[in-house]
């Protein structure tokens, strides 16, 4: 691992309408736009739905290192998120995340371990741990 603190770049320019090109280097560029609930184009990644992928492939990427710490035996762990925006006195802002989740363990595998893993991977999330914004998280454990 690198030593700390970590920077992570990106770069974006754009004009008065259209796609905005977000490039950081060594990774394909991604189009986004405003989302069409802000009147923009439907298709297209947004600011706010890059901050919900962050939130839901962070819980994964937590949970595979703190698994592979436990050597807890799993084969999948499907998450959908939602992100919720609002009015709020300071303005618009996500004032929650929604997880829902749903791991596969290997059939030995201890499901109360296993849950444990999972809400730790939630509380240790890098991503969600630097946002005010509340995240709840209903988890399934099942065998396979």
């Amino acid at each position: 691992m690198a030593s700390f603190p970590h920077q992570y770049k990106v770069a974006t320019s754009g004009g008065p309408d259209g796609e905005l090109p977000v490039d950081s280097n060594g990774l394909p560029t991604l189009a986004t736009t405003a989302p069409p609930e802000f009147g923009g184009p439907a298709g297209y990644w947004s600011p706010e739905t890059l901050l919900t992928g962050a939130v839901a492939s962070c819980l994964i990427l937590t949970f595979r290192a703190l698994a592979r710490a436990r050597k807890l035996e799993w084969t999948n762990l499907e998450v959908d998120c939602s992100g919720e925006v609002d009015k709020t006195r300071e303005g618009l802002k996500f004032t929650k995340f929604r997880l829902d989740a749903v791991l596969t363990v290997a059939g030995g595998a201890d499901e109360n371990q296993a849950r444990e893993v999972l809400e730790n991977a939630k509380k240790h999330c890098l991503v969600t741990a630097s946002l005010t914004s509340e995240t709840e998280m209903t988890a399934e454990v099942r065998k396979g």
